[in-house]
């Protein structure tokens, strides 16, 4: 079965309209939401970050939508808290919830004040991370020291059946890494032709038969020169390697050096068109690859718009 989500973007709306989104999204027909966990915004033009934390408990009392956050425990989260929240959560919610976990970025998780490790380091940690927050949903009493310390944790609050750890990946190693513990991968969109490459890595690495997620940035409008502008102004800073993405430590950075962005460059990182066909067709190749869950994050402003209009035109074809 396919699933449509909608991306709430706290980076770029108050989290009290988020809410209001995500129950329109609901009621159009969208199955999923998959939340943002930002505690500084890509650029400062987008103005926002409320802690996504707080807002799920709020979005899943709300709807009967399934739910997941990407997440970076390890420096700015320390992963038993995380075991902690994402347990309560799916406690009250059984079989709603997912965390996707990584390595996060350097915009976000500096702001602690510790070092920013290496790449190298950043994945060894995470994957302590995992192992720590798999421990505690086990009820195990969790003593570890590596990069990262836990001293006698237990959880006491934990539900029937641990939400999934799905895998965030932008680039292949990474991908085909996390195929051999994760319980799933999510990416980003990218042409088909690439993110094949993604899939067989995952694959590769042990992800065979794994669900995979895919997020998929789109700019609907009402024209194409309307669409193309809301892109340009709200997620021109996003659209540079994971190399830069994850090592640029504040959003004023991520601004200064998106100014040199051309507009038209744009098209290749975001779906943007007018067109539901055009959008429904894009979204089967992916579907044709093996994802079965597809985030659709509407990168302008427009959501009520993107909302009705993908509902009517766009979700029948797919969900099915």
């Amino acid at each position: 079965m396919i699933r449509i989500g909608y991306q709430a973007s706290h980076e770029q709306f108050k989290p009290s309209a988020l809410l209001n989104y995500v129950k329109m999204a609901e009621q159009a027909g969208f199955k999923a939401c998959n939340s943002s966990d930002h505690f500084h915004p890509w650029s400062h033009d987008q103005g926002e970050s409320g802690f996504a934390w707080s807002w799920l408990g709020a979005a899943m009392q709300a709807t009967s939508l399934d739910f997941g956050i990407v997440n970076a425990p390890g420096q700015r989260y320390h992963p038993a808290i995380i075991a902690q929240a994402a347990a309560t959560l799916a406690e009250m919610f059984p079989g709603r919830f997912w965390v996707a976990l990584g390595t996060g970025q350097n915009l976000n998780e500096h702001i602690t004040g510790a070092v920013w490790p290496v790449k190298q380091d950043r994945n060894t940690r995470l994957k302590e991370c995992v192992d720590i927050i798999r421990a505690l949903w086990a009820g195990e009493t969790v003593t570890h020291h590596g990069l990262v310390t836990v001293e006698d944790a237990t959880l006491f609050t934990r539900p029937d059946t641990p939400p999934p750890i799905i895998g965030a990946a932008i680039t292949e190693p990474t991908a085909k890494w996390v195929g051999g513990w994760a319980d799933g991968l999510i990416t980003t969109a990218r042409p088909p032709k690439e993110l094949k490459k993604m899939v067989n890595a995952f694959q590769e690495g042990g992800g065979e038969g794994k669900p995979m997620f895919l997020k998929v940035e789109v700019s609907f409008a009402e024209t194409e020169a309307k669409a193309l502008e809301g892109a340009y102004e709200q997620w021109r800073s996003n659209i540079f390697t994971s190399n830069v993405l994850t090592e640029l430590r504040t959003a004023k950075q991520l601004q200064e050096a998106a100014q040199f962005v051309p507009k038209e460059i744009m098209k290749k990182h975001v779906l943007i068109s007018t067109e539901p066909q055009q959008y429904a067709e894009w979204l089967q190749q992916y579907i044709d690859l093996g994802f079965t869950t597809l985030v659709l994050h509407n990168v302008n402003l427009e959501q009520e718009r993107f909302i009705e209009v993908f509902a009517d035109k766009v979700l029948p074809q797919i969900q099915k």
